[in-house]
């Protein structure tokens, strides 16, 4: 999940518009390239297990300390297309974010984009890989950041800071996804 979703997503009032053109965003032609990370954890469970886990995105509560309320649209489940929402907070402000799945491969990968598949902000990647005789699964996940929007903060440090924070937030995720993995084995 994103720590910050497109302005578009945000569940707020809008204000009145006016005539005059918006000005040009602070950030418009920073390069987001730099703003990525991956993290990694062993996880005592097959790599199909964990998928299930992750791909049920209602659970992502469970072991985000940031992400709450997930769930898929209505009628929709785990597979590319699939649209889902949910809350996030940091800093004491909380909004509401939408995402579109772009890639399911059980027991492989599951990735997301929040904003949706063409016009995203914010590109998470999960990918599992077997390790310890069918025992486990070291789980990789991946944030990249796809362009600006003045949600994610007017400077270039604001950018960073959130880069910064959702690391930390995902590696809090991994240690506790790995803490309930461990109890869901299907060994």
């Amino acid at each position: 999940m994103s720590l910050l979703p497109p302005s578009s997503l945000l569940r707020f009032p809008t204000k009145p518009t006016s005539a005059v053109p918006a000005a040009r965003h602070a950030l418009a032609d920073l390069d987001p390239t730099p703003f990525a990370f991956t993290r990694r954890c062993w996880v005592a469970a097959a790599p199909d297990s964990v998928y299930r886990l992750i791909s049920d995105v209602s659970l992502t509560g469970t072991w985000s300390p940031s992400a709450s309320g997930v769930r898929y649209a209505p009628e929709d489940g785990p597979w590319a297309g699939a649209r889902f929402s949910g809350r996030n907070q940091r800093d004491g402000r909380a909004w509401v974010t939408q995402s579109e799945v772009v890639r399911t491969d059980p027991g492989v990968a599951f990735v997301f984009v929040v904003g949706g598949a063409g016009d995203g902000i914010v590109r998470w990647d999960w990918h599992f890989h077997g390790q310890g005789r069918g025992r486990g699964s070291v789980v990789q996940q991946s944030w990249q950041l796809l362009r600006t929007d003045p949600v994610l903060g007017d400077t270039r440090e604001d950018v960073e800071a959130l880069r910064d924070h959702t690391a930390e937030s995902a590696e809090s995720t991994l240690l506790a996804l790995a803490e309930r993995a461990a109890g869901h084995r299907a060994d």
